[in-house]
Parts: C-alpha cells; sequence; structure tokens
C-alpha cells in the first residue's frame, strides 16, 4: 500500500506539472495537442507502471528514484540537470510556439509525434520489466545481474533510445517545429551520460566489457 500511496502521488504531481507547463504558457485551455500529449504520456506510463506494481514494485520504484539529487556521480548530477531542463524547455517552448504561431504544424504530424512519443515511452518502459535492475539514476546495486537479452541485445542502452524517440516527438505531437532545436542539447547530454555510465559499469558490473563486445552499439544499431 506504501508503494501504491507514492505510484499515486507521484503520478498526479507530474501530471500536475506537465499541465502547468503546457496550458500556461499557451494561455488557452483549448491546446488539443496539449491534451493528447498529456493522454498518451498517462497511458504509457501508468499501464506498465501498474503491471510493474502488481508484479515488481521494486523496480518501479527504482525507475521513480529519478532526477539530479538521486545521481550519485557529480558528472552525473550535472548531465541529468541539462537533460530535465532541455525536456522541460521543450514543453514550455512548444507551447509558446502555439501561443503565438510560431510554427504550422498539420495535425497529421502532431498525431505522427505523439506515435513518436507512445513507442518511446513503450521502449523504456518494456526495459524495466525486462531488466529490473533498470534505474532512472545511474547507480550499481548489489547483486546486480548483467542484462544482455531482449531489447539489451540490440543496443546497450535501449532505455536511452526511447528517451531519444520520445524527444523527437515531443515538439511535433506539441506542434512546434522550433521546440526541435531544444533536442540537441538533449542529445549531448544523453551521449555524455552514456559515457560516464559506461566508465562505471565496466569498472564495477561483471561481464560488461565483454558484453561491450558482444552488443557494439550504444542507441543506434550500426549508427553508435
Amino acid at each position: 500500500m506504501k508503494m501504491l500511496g507514492k505510484f499515486a502521488f507521484s503520478s498526479i504531481c507530474g501530471a500536475t506539472v506537465f499541465a502547468l507547463l503546457l496550458f500556461l504558457p499557451a494561455g488557452t485551455w483549448r491546446y488539443w495537442q496539449g491534451w493528447v500529449f498529456l493522454a498518451v504520456f498517462a497511458l504509457c506510463t501508468s499501464i506498465p507502471s501498474v503491471y510493474l506494481l502488481r508484479t515488481n514494485p521494486a523496480a518501479l520504484e527504482r525507475r521513480m528514484h529519478a532526477g539530479p539529487f538521486s545521481e550519485t556521480r557529480m558528472a552525473q548530477k550535472v548531465i541529468i540537470s541539462v537533460a530535465a531542463f532541455s525536456l522541460l524547455g521543450m514543453i514550455v517552448l512548444s507551447a509558446l510556439d502555439y501561443r503565438f504561431n510560431w510554427s504550422s504544424v498539420p495535425a497529421a504530424v502532431s498525431l505522427a509525434g505523439d506515435v513518436l512519443v507512445a513507442i518511446g515511452l513503450s521502449v523504456a518502459m518494456l526495459v524495466v520489466v525486462q531488466n529490473a535492475y533498470a534505474a532512472a539514476n545511474v547507480t550499481i546495486e548489489a547483486g546486480q545481474k548483467l542484462a544482455s537479452t531482449g531489447l539489451y541485445g540490440l543496443v546497450r542502452h535501449p532505455m536511452y533510445a526511447g528517451d531519444v524517440i520520445m524527444m523527437v516527438g515531443i515538439p511535433l505531437a506539441l506542434g512546434s517545429y522550433w521546440a526541435l532545436l531544444l533536442v540537441i542539447p538533449g542529445l549531448v547530454a544523453l551521449a555524455l551520460r552514456i559515457r560516464d555510465e559506461e566508465q562505471l559499469l565496466t569498472q564495477e558490473l561483471s561481464g560488461y566489457d565483454d558484453y561491450r563486445r558482444q552488443v557494439p552499439y550504444r542507441l543506434v544499431p550500426y549508427v553508435w
């Protein structure tokens, strides 16, 4: 019941913050792209979370333990702060774009963006289902085992691959081409996070060096 309460509280707070970031800058509640985005985000995070709550609450708790203050490495505190500001800025800029009509994004493109958001979130949540130790912060836990099957057999960081898909989808879903510019600092922060994380994993997670040779790609097969 304690975990259920934390999950419910986190979900309500997250939805409230997202709504404020969307509709206050937009200056109206008649921002249909914002409502569709919120619905997609809520569905694609709540359904897998409820599944984890029933089957593996510890994995869900790891996923909820996020943010700069949850990181133990200073480099990761800085990197995740940049990534968070990039994401939040993307949402606010998209809403301002809608308010002042800087972009003209067809409805079909916005809906395609929602599909990308759904895919990205679903990939990230599937990773947590496949790897109980997948967390929102960079850490190695006692007894942690190397995950090398499922999505981990394609790329070494499938959760971050899902984040990239989501980042590209958010501005389109919210009807903004200008907000796509903020994908760039987000990608840079993600690349730096991966490099730092892999140093830790190579040093402290048994078998990770061999895994790097078996699965040579970090985010995108045959690219990087």
